[in-house]
């Protein structure tokens, strides 16, 4: 019988441990009941490991007879091994840890044993931005030698920050894993169960990546901080008490297509907006954007930001304008934060938000089971029942989405039929765990502290049933963010802004573009599009202006 681990090797392990070994180290390993070869070797492994020294305990456990403290570690598959000091740092591997991945869980146990990362500074200090849970896997086969580095990467993450839950993954091992996170070179980082990165990048461009999809506005924050250092960033805070030529609301398409535009004509410009990149960023992939075959939403919002802030524009992000107000010839914009800035013209490109029901319970479930962005949120409700509300192209896409974690999903209409194009509805169909409801509405949200499920009544016949769902995801349409401006102008029935062909409406200075204006056609091509022509027009009106001031450029 081969040995787990060769002579010359346990020998050099067990001087090690007796050189550096500090704290004691609990080894969790959970098998199942008839083993698999996976789980006879790494458990012969690890038991090799416990007799070289008496700092490291073995404790052997059956998922399936186990079953709560495998729930209480989060151990789904065998074969698992947790690496434990006096608490759990969320460290694991699931496969064999033979072949370049010994090294992993060596240093795995080092770590625990004396409590050094190893890590910089930096890469300690954005570890530490990470403020809500995270679940990093790192996807390898066991003859890649550069794999260890991001394992490695990941387990000191993990240990640093007790958000972070860090797993080794044998790709050969699970292949129904390796399958479903595409994977196609190692190693692959998945992020929240969604595929990241592949390659062994250096410690602070993977934390980067990582935080790109964990934590946007720290990724933000901190990629904006590099981009000044290179040079490539030159915008500036806003000063409530200095005069714009031209102020732009929304961060969205529309809004850096006037931005674009605005900055190239060198107009003294302030940019106002909520979420950078709008509605785009929940969009997983765009395939619509010339020049580009496919690019992510958030990628696409990323590469706007960053072309932008080239520019000497002033800047805040994530705030919101809650009111626009005329005052003599200028604009007042009162911001979230409850400061005013003057601006000369206005184009707002604030788009649209989600649409609710209304019913009793919804507003209590937001964020505890209702959403809106199946994009976003789909992992969250793995082999869970959820409903998606809606029967358009949304709708379907959502469910789509969904297909790859949810237990049963709900397609709902108030409709009798569905409205998605007739290829979507199809593949969505394709699949047993969907079932569609159509001439049903959502009544009521049910649950006590998360929602637990919703009441259904049918149109037509009134009929009435409760449908139990943990998740459920409102695909109904947008409402345009239009209330800042009521009272300015006349919005149209829908809400939205009424513009000219030129993006001008019925009050001079103010311009609209994007979702939140009365155009037509919502995508995102036009939306840019009519922020550039924005931009132009309000160009013009300045000049305009400026002449019949007789040359007062207006800026204080």
């Amino acid at each position: 019988m081969t040995e787990a681990i060769d002579a010359r090797t346990r020998e050099a392990v067990r001087r090690l441990f007796e050189s550096s070994l500090q704290g004691p180290v609990r080894l969790l390993f959970f098998t199942q009941r008839m083993p698999c070869q996976a789980c006879r070797e790494q458990r012969a492994l690890l038991e090799a490991l416990a007799d070289l020294s008496d700092r490291l305990q073995l404790e052997v456990h059956d998922l399936q007879g186990d079953a709560g403290l495998a729930q209480r570690y989060g151990i789904r598959r065998v074969p698992a091994t947790a690496v434990l000091g006096e608490q759990d740092h969320g460290i694991r591997f699931y496969g064999v840890t033979s072949g370049y991945e010994f090294d992993s869980l060596i240093e795995a146990i080092l770590m625990v044993s004396g409590g050094e990362t190893g890590l910089d500074a930096e890469a300690r200090a954005l570890a530490r931005r990470i403020r809500h849970p995270l679940h990093l896997e790192i996807l390898v086969t066991l003859t890649c030698p550069y794999c260890p580095a991001m394992v490695q990467l990941a387990h000191q993450l993990a240990y640093l920050n007790p958000q972070i839950q860090a797993d080794m993954i044998d790709a050969a091992q699970f292949p129904e894993l390796a399958q479903r996170y595409q994977v196609s070179g190692v190693p692959r980082t998945v992020v929240n169960e969604r595929p990241a990165f592949e390659g062994a990048l250096p410690p602070r461009d993977a934390l980067l990546e990582i935080l790109r999809l964990a934590e946007p506005e720290a990724y933000e924050e901190v990629e904006a901080a590099l981009r000044s250092q290179r040079g490539e960033r030159r915008v500036r805070d806003p000063d409530p008490g200095h005069r714009y030529q031209l102020l732009i609301v929304g961060a969205g398409p529309a809004a850096m297509g006037a931005a674009l535009y605005a900055a190239r004509k060198e107009l003294d410009l302030l940019l106002l907006g909520d979420r950078p990149g709008g509605q785009i960023v929940n969009t997983a992939q765009i395939e619509n954007w010339p020049g580009i075959a496919t690019i992510g939403g958030q990628e696409l919002a990323e590469q706007f930001r960053r072309q932008i802030e080239r520019f000497p524009i002033a800047e805040r992000l994530h705030l919101s304008v809650d009111r626009i107000e005329r005052d003599g010839q200028d604009f007042l914009a009162h911001a979230g934060d409850g400061r005013v800035y003057r601006a000369q013209a206005v184009i707002y490109c604030a788009g649209k938000r989600y649409r609710t029901l209304g019913v009793p319970g919804e507003q209590r479930f937001l964020g505890h089971g209702v959403a809106f962005c199946a994009t976003c949120d789909a992992p969250l409700f793995r082999d869970k029942r959820v409903a998606v509300v809606g029967g358009g192209n949304s709708a379907f896409t959502a469910a789509r989405d969904l297909l790859p974690f949810a237990r049963e999903i709900h397609v709902i209409n108030i409709l009798p039929d569905f409205q998605a194009d007739p290829v979507l509805i199809d593949e969505v169909r394709a699949s047993n765990r969907v079932r569609l409801h159509p001439a049903m509405e959502v009544r009521e949200f049910l649950g006590r502290e998360r929602l637990s499920g919703i009441r259904l009544r049918g149109v037509e016949d009134g009929r009435q049933q409760d449908l139990a769902v943990e998740g459920v995801f409102l695909e109904i349409g947008l409402v345009p963010n239009s209330q800042p401006l009521q009272g300015l102008l006349e919005l149209n029935e829908r809400g939205e802004v009424p513009v000219a062909r030129d993006q001008s409406t019925a009050v001079a200075g103010l311009f609209a573009a994007g979702d939140v204006s009365d155009e037509a056609v919502k995508q995102i091509l036009v939306a840019a599009a009519a922020g550039a022509k924005a931009a132009l027009a309000a160009h013009e009106y300045l000049h305009a202006l400026r002449d019949s001031r007789g040359g007062d450029g207006g800026q204080g």
